[in-house]
């Protein structure tokens, strides 16, 4: 029998309370959430960035009824809780991130990220108090939805051009204060950072891997006080990586090396319905 979306609610919100983090990667479509539920996680999130590969088009380029539309789709794809990569909630004002997360809850998801950065090239971050308003109006929403929805809000600091470690610390006590349940600062520079950061909140961190340089082990960040692991593009990006791989080798070699080490269709299909 199928979860409800209740129950997943309350699963995902429980993997939260471990002693060490858990993974949730991040498909870029349903079948890529079959095959990662398939492997065994427990827990999946869209990527903003992915999702918009799979369209053509750069991160940021995505309109709410598209993300939303994708969402109900990965998360109509498995039985195991799905959060979404819900950008700035697709709106400036308070009132229009709360709506955004009112209408993620219809797609199935139990939980989405918003985040403080706007989308506009010459104000790339709202100042405090807006981002702050912005995550008490969705903290309200996500509260109101009758069912343990999680919130999760994301200081874009280190992504935005403002590296500010004692900021960043500062806006994400504030957004724990406004009633988010989980926190996350994509791009923080080292274990020493990650460590800062958590010791400062009360709630669950969520740390971002696909940073060269900047993805440290499970070990080191549970270590660190981490408790989720997200993988942002990377997983999508590693697929386009094999893509590119295989067809330059067709394109410049006349080869076709590649499908020697690829999956089997049957073996693919098992993880796929119908």
């Amino acid at each position: 029998m199928a979860a409800s979306q209740s129950d997943k609610a309350n699963r995902f919100r429980a993997l939260h309370l471990g002693t060490s983090a858990f993974v949730m990667p991040n498909p870029w479509d349903a079948g890529s959430a079959r095959i990662l539920a398939g492997l065994g996680f427990e827990a999946l999130a869209t990527s903003s960035g992915a999702f918009a590969g799979t369209l053509g088009r750069r991160d940021g380029k995505v309109q709410r009824e598209e993300a939303l539309a994708h969402a109900r789709a990965v998360a109509g794809a498995v039985d195991i809780p799905v959060s979404a990569d819900l950008e700035n909630g697709f709106g400036h004002a308070p009132s229009f991130a709360a709506e955004t997360v009112r209408l993620a809850a219809e797609t199935g998801l139990v939980g989405c990220s918003i985040e403080d950065a706007t989308g506009e090239k010459d104000r790339p971050l709202y100042d405090f108090n807006q981002a702050v308003e912005r995550v008490a109006a969705s903290a309200e929403a996500a509260k109101s939805l009758g069912f343990a929805f999680t919130l999760t809000a994301r200081s874009e600091n280190f992504l935005r051009g403002n590296p500010n470690l004692d900021d960043t610390i500062k806006r994400l006590q504030a957004y724990e204060k406004a009633g988010a349940d989980v926190l996350m600062a994509p791009g923080l520079p080292d274990l020493a950072a990650v460590k800062a950061v958590c010791s400062a909140l009360s709630k669950p961190y969520n740390f971002m891997v696909g940073i060269k340089g900047r993805s440290f082990t499970l070990a080191d960040l549970s270590a660190a006080g981490v408790r989720r692991i997200s993988l942002a593009t990377s997983l999508y990006r590693a697929a386009m990586n094999g893509l590119i791989s295989a067809a330059q080798e067709v394109k410049d070699k006349g080869t076709f090396g590649y499908v020697d080490t690829s999956i089997a269709t049957p073996d693919l299909n098992n993880y796929m319905q119908g």
